[in-house]
């Protein structure tokens, strides 16, 4: 994304970025905007509506590209766990916006891969996605257990999430206890060394304006709420070009990565 927006907008002063080491949630958002803000929910909105309406190939983070770029390693492991579940998945899209890994993924998700997609997200996101993006498939909740009322969960897909949450172990605790056949965990951020590092992400304008708390975590401890109750498949990079790499005030200090995991 970052390569993206440079290559489109030109070259501009590092002012955008990760940047920081709060010692507390508290502390990292009394000096950011939010994720709740509602340009974001309106950009994102827009962009989704190109894109099912056929105006626009592809959409990330509400920035709308003129080519698609298809996250293989997900896309396989989507059909390797309905082969092995030997039926099409419910799959929980935790914070899954409005369906951009949907729509992504969509040509792939044929009747014998998904059952159904669900997004469980922000109030105002699953208002705004039952009223605009329900299909067949797409379906929006304000949590996983009013999800989990509709149908019985087959995987989870945490996709640049976690990172966004206030209290991100307590709830890598809950998902790896609830015992779901396969998780898989995509664009999450690590540090390279050291513990888990809590910034302040200032986003690039040109895909809106916001900042928000953001966390880059030590993958050994990350990794721990899984054991012994999963196993990891496979690990992998991101594929979004230009962020295998990711900066912390400047220094690059942290990547993006992905797992698939399979409960034993």
């Amino acid at each position: 994304m970052i390569q993206y927006l440079r290559r489109k907008f030109g070259k501009r002063k590092e002012e955008y970025g990760w940047f920081g080491n709060y010692s507390s949630w508290e502390d990292a958002s009394s000096v950011a905007e939010g994720y709740d803000k509602s340009n974001i929910l309106e950009k994102t909105k827009d962009s989704l509506l190109a894109v099912r309406d056929g105006k626009a190939v592809y959409e990330r983070d509400s920035v709308l590209f003129e080519k698609k770029e298809y996250p293989f390693p997900l896309i396989s492991f989507l059909l390797h766990s309905a082969f092995k579940n030997a039926s099409p998945l419910n799959i929980l899209d935790f914070g899954g916006s409005l369906g951009s890994t949907y729509f992504q993924v969509k040509e792939f998700l044929g009747p014998e891969v998904c059952a159904s997609w669900n997004v469980v997200e922000q109030a105002h996101y699953v208002e705004c996605g039952k009223q605009i993006f329900e299909d067949g498939l797409l379906h929006f909740f304000y949590s996983i257990d009013e999800c989990e009322k509709t149908c019985k969960i087959d995987l989870v897909l945490l996709s640049s999430v976690v990172q966004y949450l206030p209290d991100p172990h307590e709830f890598l605790d809950q998902i790896a206890s609830a015992g779901y056949p396969y998780i898989i965990i995509d664009r999450t951020a690590f540090i390279n060394a050291g513990s888990d590092r809590l910034t302040v992400q200032k986003v690039w304008p040109e895909v809106y304006e916001a900042s928000y708390p953001s966390w880059f975590f030590n993958e050994r401890t990350f990794l721990s709420h899984f054991e012994p109750r999963y196993e990891i498949m496979a690990d992998f990079s991101t594929y979004v070009p230009g962020e295998s790499v990711i900066k912390v005030d400047h220094v690059p200090i942290g990547y993006d990565k992905g797992f698939y995991m399979v409960r034993r």
